[in-house]
């Protein structure tokens, strides 16, 4: 048997408020953590880092081979422990670079779950910044097309939906392409994170090429 050689893999979770959004089940924060833990479950020999962002981005937890404290600090991740709003998917790949300082420039990737919206500022400069480090990312979109509204919750009950600034309900769509083409620009890959199995399946392949 030939041991795979470990990668440094650094899952960059989006906690913006539209990843509240129920078009996914349970909803698209929930099932991006539901993905990230079972591919935790799968790894092996690979140190793995979790970065959050919305406005800003902030480093969840160092890269690390303890799966068990990968898991502990991956259930604490919500869409309140970023105070500034906002999806700065740039900054999020600033942060994976500081994680990637050290090592391998082959033995290494970079996973972003995220329902793609409102990246289009930072994620040119996030494809630039990557292309020139070195660093893969591929995307793993959360959420549907159709979209849906952001849910405001109290003690577990929808008390309302959020609205802009004329009184009407937000409707957040996942934006697929936007994902591909940061996928794309990094020669990287792009899956919808629809069914949580293939979606491992996914990571792992990309992890063994």
């Amino acid at each position: 048997t030939i041991t795979r050689k470990g990668v440094d893999v650094v899952f960059a979770i989006d906690v913006s408020k539209s990843m509240l959004a129920e078009d996914v089940s349970p909803n698209r924060i929930l099932k991006a953590k539901q993905i990230l833990s079972k591919t935790i479950d799968e790894l092996v020999n690979d140190r793995i880092g979790i970065i959050v962002y919305a406005g800003k981005a902030y480093s969840q937890l160092p890269l690390t081979t303890d799966y068990t404290a990968a898991k502990m600090f991956l259930r604490t991740i919500n869409t309140d422990m970023v105070p500034t709003q906002g999806t700065d998917i740039g900054n999020a790949v600033e942060m994976a670079l500081s994680y990637f300082k050290s090592g391998n420039k082959k033995n290494r990737a970079l996973f972003v779950l995220s329902d793609g919206e409102s990246h289009e500022n930072g994620s040119i400069e996030a494809s630039k910044l990557a292309s020139e480090n070195g660093i893969i990312i591929n995307t793993i979109a959360v959420g549907s097309s159709q979209g849906g509204p952001i849910p405001i919750k109290k003690n577990g009950q929808i008390i309302e939906y959020k609205k802009d600034r004329e009184g009407n309900v937000v409707v957040t769509k996942m934006d697929a392409e936007m994902l591909q083409q940061l996928a794309l620009s990094t020669n990287g890959s792009f899956i919808n994170g629809v069914d949580t199995r293939e979606t491992i399946g996914f990571v792992k392949a990309s992890l063994e090429k």
